[in-house]
């Protein structure tokens, strides 16, 4: 079968640099999936994006479909025939469906029920004529966001300005938004002009003679080597910022990396002001000395050759010091703003219409802390840092650089607050209350800063579920869902020693006090509790603990993560051994047999009839208490120690015993003592949810 290449592309205007990479790839995705549909070959499919062009090229693309022969089932034979043994209208008509006559139809036993089959005959399309099927997956394309110009009816990321749509040398026609596929692609919008392509194979080499490198690997490789070697010509040092990286990547269609500075004296800044106003807002990549410390220089990447650089660098450096001496006016300013005047301002920053000011925030996130330190049993400085944390925390969000910068609240809290002469600790606090921001961020490194930190991140959760604000989908705009999860992280990170429900608990009791709630109590903590769940869920797949152990160890409650993710640890490590399976099922009979059992009801030993009910009566009161302090103390692999050696006297006990006996009075008993046995295996696992293969 004869082969040939495929080029597509698509000119746009520029794309924002966040769309590219996805665009590109849902497109490539697109193809692959509608060349294995309609049975097309091919040796290698690449995809290219810059901000004004997504393309595809298909190398060795066959010309035609492969002819198929296939069997079709038709109805059965009792439907295919009349009384009169001629052939039926469904009979007929599944013939002619199927391209053949009657006469081509036979008869196959399925199942002890005749049917008749037909061979068919499927002979291959040519691919030139499947092609233009490729302008659906065009205009099918999703972006975050769409637009529309013109008087089209097309939503899409951006205006098509041009199509390219080559198979070997011949143009594949179709049109979107009046543009029509052709040959012609265009080079650097600057330095490049309009040109053809003569045939797909041309198509890269050809746009780099225009100033445009169409793979994006490729100019993010060419930054990278150019920022390395500046640094080392200049003794500098760079860390690069990968998401910083991806998004200049995606800005440029020629990249060229240049250097500029900025007066020393800005270098009296806070570092983070300086890193944010070069990195986020100018997209610099900043320039260390070998001790980490910020140098009074920048690296940048032109869209563009080498042609006047100096004229680039000075503009740059133009732009970047006008940035910096609003920053120096701002630090300077703010200086000025005591933090009780700033904490006065709050009271007039809505939080939100139903739960009031950033300032009703704090003071309900004061409460919760005091809360928590008493549950936590923190020793007094730890309560007053973490109180003081929690009443001055956000004072920096009226201040003018925070205005400016919003990624620097907290940071510039710590620095003012240091300034003002407030203790170290409350000054660290104030910064790391945010933390973790992200997923993969670091919790807070000291105890006061983290109860802080649940206390605002549970206060933001339970108020919007108590006002009904609960994500679904994927819509989070509160990102409760982020903060939930760093809840879970900070209790296993620092071990503390309380549970999930009490956390969720204090904050609920608070904003109960300030009449928040617009729900039932217990219906929010139940969405609480399933919410919170997922979260822990996340944590234990991330840690490659498998599905059924997960729905082991949470059942009912969360209670304590740290022995949660013992008790899974433990699990995981113990089914590899062989005596594993005989101690699940011995724990599972006696949680099995227990739901038979009425809720209430005590055990009366007097009504015990064997020996095997004294022995399992006297260990289960023995395993009661080494299991509770086992697990009071996180030591999971003590409480599942003691599980396990109760595996040979359960199973003595059934042996001999029958608890569903006809006596009613005596079954009510048995049944109540593994009701209450039931419960010390259910405090470590729901045994009964591992999957043996």
């Amino acid at each position: 079968m004869t082969k040939r290449d495929f080029l597509l592309e698509i000119g746009l205007e520029e794309l924002p640099a966040r769309f590219v990479t996805d665009s590109m790839n849902q497109l490539k995705d697109k193809i692959v999936t509608w060349l294995a549909e309609e049975r097309l070959g091919y040796s290698e499919i690449q995809a290219f994006a810059t901000p004004r062009r997504l393309a595809i090229l298909i190398e060795d693309l066959d010309e035609s479909q492969p002819d198929v022969e296939e069997e079709a089932k038709g109805p059965a034979k009792k439907i295919a025939f009349d009384d009169n043994g001629s052939w039926t209208k469904a009979a007929s008509g599944f013939a002619r469906g199927q391209g053949v006559s009657t006469e081509d139809l036979f008869f196959r036993e399925v199942k002890g029920v005749e049917y008749i089959y037909a061979n068919k005959f499927i002979q291959g399309k040519k691919t030139i004529e499947l092609l233009p099927a490729l302008k659906e997956m065009i205009t099918s394309m999703h972006f975050p966001k769409n637009m529309r110009w013109g008087n089209n009816d097309l939503r899409f990321a951006r205006p098509i300005r041009w199509l390219i749509a080559m198979y070997g040398k011949e143009v594949i026609p179709f049109s979107i938004t009046g543009i029509e596929t052709a040959t012609k692609t265009y080079g650097h919008r600057f330095l490049g002009k309009e040109m053809e392509i003569s045939e797909p194979k041309d198509y890269v080499f050809s746009l780099l003679g225009e100033y445009v490198i169409v793979n994006p690997e490729e100019r993010k490789r060419a930054i990278r080597n150019q920022i390395e070697s500046m640094t080392e010509g200049n003794n500098w040092v760079v860390p690069i910022d990968e998401e910083l990286l991806e998004e200049v990547t995606h800005l440029v269609e020629y990249p060229t990396a240049l250097s500029g500075s900025f007066d020393e004296s800005f270098l009296q800044l806070p570092k983070e002001v300086l890193i944010t106003s070069m990195r986020e807002h100018q997209r610099y990549f900043p320039v260390q000395d070998q001790s980490g410390d910020l140098l009074p220089f920048f690296i940048t990447v032109r869209n563009g050759d080498h042609q006047h650089l100096d004229n680039v660098s000075k503009g740059n450096e133009k732009v970047l010091r006008a940035r910096l001496s609003d920053a120096m006016f701002f630090y300077t300013e703010d200086q000025k703003l005591k933090i009780s005047d700033a904490l006065t301002r709050l009271e007039q920053i809505v939080y939100h219409e139903e739960l009031g000011s950033i300032g009703d925030k704090v003071r309900r996130v004061s409460l919760a802390v005091t809360n928590m330190s008493q549950l936590l049993a923190v020793d007094n400085t730890t309560e007053k840092t973490a109180n003081r944390i929690a009443e001055i925390g956000k004072f920096d969000l009226v201040t003018q650089m925070v205005n400016e910068f919003p990624e620097l609240q907290g940071r510039m809290g710590e620095v003012y607050a240091e300034l003002a002469g407030e203790d170290q600790a409350v000054a660290l606090g104030i910064n790391e209350h945010y933390k973790p921001r992200f997923a993969g961020d670091e919790s807070p490194s000291t105890l006061a800063g983290t109860i802080v930190s649940l206390a605002e991140k549970l206060d933001t959760i339970v108020t919007c579920f108590a006002i009904g604000l609960i994500p679904t989908g994927s819509q989070d705009p509160y990102a409760l869902r982020r903060q939930a999860a760093g809840v879970v992280q900070m209790v296993n990170d620092h071990k503390l020693d309380v549970s999930l429900e009490q956390l969720i608990e204090i904050s609920l009791e608070v904003a109960e006090t300030r009449k928040l709630l617009k729900r039932e109590v217990e219906e929010i903590k139940t969405d609480l509790l399933e919410f919170f769940k997922l979260r822990v869920k996340t944590l234990l797949q991330d840690q490659g603990v498998q599905y059924d152990v997960i729905d082991a160890v949470l059942n009912d409650q969360i209670g304590h993560i740290p022995t949660l993710i013992s008790k899974a640890v433990i699990i995981t490590e113990m089914r590899q051994e062989a005596a594993f399976k005989k101690v699940v099922e011995g724990l599972s009979r006696v949680t099995n047999i227990a739901k038979k059992a009425k809720e209430n009801g005590t055990i009366n030993v007097e009504l015990f009839e064997k020996e095997e009910e004294t022995q399992l009566y006297s260990h289960y009161k023995e395993l009661a208490m080494h299991v509770e302090q086992a697990l009071a103390q996180g030591d999971a692999q003590k409480a599942y120690g003691a599980l396990a050696s109760s595996e040979p006297i359960i199973n003595q006990y059934f042996d001999h015993i029958m608890v569903m006996t006809e006596n009613s009075e005596i079954r009510e008993n048995r049944l109540n003592q593994m009701r209450e046995l039931s419960k010390v295996i259910r405090s470590f696992a729901q045994f009964q949810a591992i999957v043996f293969a």
